[in-house]
């Protein structure tokens, strides 16, 4: 077996993985807060205005990462939906559904921030725009696939339901992602590329990068904390669990002062 699949079969098992959940997340997490702490501090304070939009344009550094989220999200939450479904992969299934309400908070952030700058630049706090109107749908995806799982009383049942929705919701991201190509409307083409050129001064693109990087470390701490909740939540009874449990609750009372 490649080293690689013999590791993943490895993690997956639901002690290991919460050994790893419990250390990573934090790792992630303090990773993330210096990260996104630069970003803000230079998006907002650092770069000057830009020429047409002036300080309107800084809500950018919140938008733009929201909504790259929001894609990846969905497609990571598919993705481990497929594994899941294929493999019977437990823990897969508790990273999809992990994924789907912080996706869903991506979603909002991505269409409450493009409302108001939607605001400040055509004058209107919506238009039923390709690009927000695909996005809008997106939102609803993830609501129905939290819907969904919290629907069906078994969870493995309810995650199988609700990841087969998530992977049918792929289809979605494209059209997302294209939308503005294809139709046209109010909203600007894709000017920030990873590769290639930029329509954005190169001075305002550096905080950017600085979120979009600190979005996902943020993510990936937030994801392996929850899932390792719901992993407990999943195998409450078992006497791995009662053990690590009881041995931390042993731990803070040993470092309790007499």
């Amino acid at each position: 077996m490649h080293t690689l699949v013999r590791w993943f079969h490895h993690v997956a098992s639901p002690p290991i993985f919460d050994r790893f959940a419990a250390r990573w997340s934090r790792v992630f997490y303090v990773a993330a807060l210096p990260v996104l702490l630069i970003g803000l501090w230079q998006g907002l304070f650092v770069v000057p205005p830009e020429q047409s939009q002036g300080d309107a344009f800084r809500i950018i550094y919140i938008h733009v990462p929201s909504a790259w989220m929001s894609l990846f999200v969905f497609a990571l939450m598919a993705l481990y939906s497929a594994i899941a479904l294929v493999w019977r992969i437990k823990v897969c299934e508790i990273l999809a559904m992990a994924c789907a309400p912080m996706g869903a908070g991506f979603t909002l952030i991505t269409l409450l921030t493009g409302s108001i700058w939607g605001k400040s630049t055509w004058g209107t706090w919506w238009d039923w725009d390709p690009r927000m109107t695909s996005e809008l749908i997106l939102l609803f995806l993830y609501l129905g696939v939290i819907g969904l799982y919290y629907a069906i009383e078994d969870r493995r049942s309810a995650a199988r339901a609700a990841g087969l929705l998530a992977i049918v919701g792929v289809a979605l991201l494209p059209v997302i992602r294209y939308s503005v190509d294809w139709w046209g409307g109010l909203h600007q083409r894709q000017s920030i590329n990873v590769f290639g050129d930029n329509a954005v001064r190169a001075e305002l693109i550096a905080p950017l990068w600085w979120m979009v990087v600190g979005t996902k470390l943020w993510f990936a701490g937030s994801l392996l904390a929850k899932a390792r909740a719901d992993n407990l939540l999943r195998e409450a009874g078992k006497a791995w669990v009662a053990e690590r449990i009881g041995g931390g609750a042993a731990s803070a009372a040993g470092e309790m002062p007499r």
